[in-house]
């Protein structure tokens, strides 16, 4: 997947899960969030032997991991 549909994910994914979890981000925060969300999802979902394939997997992959990350986040900041 090229860069600008990685931002372009990113920035769908964050913003889902900043939804999801009621967050109040930003543009900025939630691309970062969804990049940092694809990172984490990917490591969580191969651990349980679940590899995902095209844009929509992608999406879910990112979206569950921004939701680990804004859990972590409020975990350690709270």
């Amino acid at each position: 997947m090229g860069l600008i549909w990685g931002l372009i994910l990113g920035a769908i994914a964050g913003f889902i899960a900043s939804r999801l979890m009621s967050e109040k981000s930003g543009t900025i925060k939630n691309i970062l969030l969804g990049i940092g969300g694809g990172f984490v999802g990917g490591l969580v979902f191969k651990l349980i032997g679940f590899t995902a394939t095209g844009i929509i997997g992608s999406l879910i992959v990112s979206t569950v991991g921004a939701c680990i990350c804004i859990w972590a986040g409020r975990k350690l900041f709270s």
